[in-house]
């Protein structure tokens, strides 16, 4: 087939239709799943939808499972790619579905849509609801901005539902929001739009992770900030999220990576030759390791050769503590963080450092 000339593609075309039958689902009960969301000005929340049995028709009352709402469909069509309303969607097709909701974190991704009435239909596997990864607060850098930075990540929410905040305040900066993301470009993408494209200036707080911690009363809470963490003799265990990360990287670079990954406390899980001059690397590791300069030192290191991709893990127990940084013997809550025990040091030290080339007081650290 050549998509250049135009050769062979009524060929290919005529052997998808003959080969590849059409779902047989037609008289099913109703499953559809959502696939994707965005959001417009005028008519809501758009849904991209599956439908994998029976038929979606427009006027529909339909039941969202995740969220067990009801809603009925105003408006169903296809992608040409122009928008092109139809009548009804049939199975195996793919099109958008319009249902009048105003808030897009009504409507979940991975979704099962199923038709209002009948039993309840079994949720469609493959997959999940974003679940936020990297933690940050955004103050601005003048307080009257506040409701500013409000308005705008309430804006920036309504085409991104991964997007999550809730207030934060800071003796040291005031009051701002703390953040949720999905990974570190998400991060990234979310502050420059902020500054861009609504003119605020902000004051960041370094990434960091959710750890679970385990009281000595046996409750389990999730800490998304140093603040949150319980006295330490209250504290059973402290876990840590870790990656499944995948490195791939030019044979020559194998050993510099190895050393870097180490001393960021991963394990390696395999490696495999995809060619003489090609490695893939697989590693265990501490997100909190990653979402720092972890990047940054691996394309440093192999000239930028190296590539990184990561997937969610598990929760394992850790040595870690909270350090704290004091200004004048006062904890200064915007520079605290949960470590590993073997680098609270070396992090007090570096911040240390750098505070007292800026801040013109006793600068100390404890953990």
């Amino acid at each position: 087939v050549s998509a250049k000339t135009g050769d062979g593609i009524d060929e290919l075309l005529d052997r998808i239709v003959r080969d590849v039958p059409p779902p047989e689902t037609e008289g099913s009960d109703l499953r559809a799943l959502v696939f994707d969301s965005y959001y417009d000005s005028y008519r809501g929340v758009v849904c991209y939808v599956r439908v994998v049995d029976g038929a979606l028709e427009a006027g529909d009352t339909l039941l969202f499972s995740a969220t067990s709402e009801r809603h009925t469909a105003a408006e169903v069509g296809v992608l040409t790619p122009a928008v092109v309303p139809v009548a009804r969607l049939g199975p195996g097709e793919v099109g958008y579905l319009i249902t009048g909701v105003k808030e897009i974190d009504r409507i979940r991704v991975g979704d099962t849509i199923s038709h209002f009435g009948k039993a309840e239909a079994e949720a469609l596997p493959g997959y999940a609801e974003p679940k936020p990864m990297v933690f940050s607060g955004l103050f601005p850098s003048d307080g009257e901005d506040l409701e500013r930075l409000r308005e705008a990540l309430d804006k920036l929410r309504l085409n991104d539902a991964s997007l999550v905040f809730e207030p934060e305040t800071s003796r040291a900066l005031g009051f701002g929001f703390r953040c949720g993301f999905l990974g570190l470009l998400h991060m990234e993408i979310v502050r420059e739009r902020l500054e861009r494209e609504y003119d605020l200036d902000l004051v960041a707080t370094a990434p960091s992770v959710a750890y679970r911690v385990t009281t000595t009363d046996g409750t389990v809470q999730e800490i998304r900030s140093p603040q949150d963490l319980p006295d330490a003799g209250k504290i059973s265990t402290l876990e840590e999220p870790y990656v499944r990360s995948m490195i791939l990287a030019p044979s020559e670079y194998v050993g510099t990576i190895m050393e870097l990954v180490q001393a960021r406390r991963g394990s390696m899980d395999h490696m495999q030759y995809l060619s003489p001059e090609r490695v893939e690397l697989t590693y265990d590791l501490p997100l909190a390791e990653v979402v720092f300069d972890f990047f940054d030192h691996l394309k440093s290191r192999t000239r930028g050769y190296a590539s990184l991709d990561y997937e969610p893990g598990d929760y394992r127990v850790s040595d870690l503590v909270k350090v704290d940084i004091l200004l004048n013997g006062q904890p200064v809550d915007a520079f605290s963080t949960i470590t590993h025990r073997d680098k609270a040091y070396q992090y007090g030290k570096k911040m240390v450092e750098r505070l007292r080339g800026l801040i013109p007081r006793p600068v100390s650290y404890t953990h």
